[in-house]
């Protein structure tokens, strides 16, 4: 008889593909529901994006390099060297979403046992893919008094121990949608400087 892995078993459900359950349920009853736990866009999408898409011009819809399409990789590099990022084409790695590439920095700069701070709120499956990778999330919680900024340094000092390996932020903060200034991110850069952390 096939069985589900320990692993599998132990993956824990998407919160957010809970709360769809009960939003359907809402709207079945004549309940206005506003979706705030997925991103779907609610916006019209460009026409011109859509002309692109109809006027394609292409025999065969193939498989692009698995480092993703060279001559967007090359241009997403020379907007980061105009910003004074040193990064080059080879750098880049293209995924088909950011969970996917969540999962894969997971994988390629932790192993099982590593830890790593993330401020929160976060979103809620970095939980899974962090057991995906066998690795843990140690949370820094920020406030809604200071409108989810970045919490104090310190508090992120007083959790480095020998199993952190890194410092994972997104921004903007996904769920709160604060953007770190250019001052807490140098903090963040000092700090991993500084203790020979990895930031994701």
């Amino acid at each position: 008889m096939i069985e589900i892995s320990q692993r599998g078993m132990d993956m824990p459900s998407s919160p957010i593909r809970k709360l769809a359950n009960y939003a359907e349920a809402a709207k079945k009853e004549g309940v206005k529901v506003y979706h705030l736990n997925i991103g779907q866009p609610d916006i019209e999408t460009p026409a011109i994006m859509m002309e692109a898409v109809r006027n394609a011009d292409m025999k065969v819809l193939e498989y692009t390099d698995s480092a993703g399409i060279l001559s967007f990789r090359k241009k997403l590099a020379a907007y980061y060297q105009s910003k004074n990022i040193s990064v080059d084409y080879t750098d880049i790695l293209i995924t088909i979403g950011g969970s996917e590439g969540i999962l894969f920095a997971f994988m390629a700069c932790l192993d099982a046992g590593d830890e790593i701070i993330v401020p929160e709120p976060f979103y809620a499956n970095y939980i899974g893919f962090a057991m995906a990778a066998g690795i843990k999330i140690i949370p820094i919680t920020s406030s809604i008094e200071s409108g989810f900024a970045l919490p104090p340094i310190e508090s992120f000092k007083a959790k480095i121990t020998s199993k952190t390996k890194g410092i994972f932020i997104c921004n903007p903060n996904n769920p709160t949608g604060y953007v770190y200034s250019e001052e807490e991110l140098l903090q963040i850069r000092d700090l991993i400087k500084e203790k020979d952390l990895k930031i994701n």
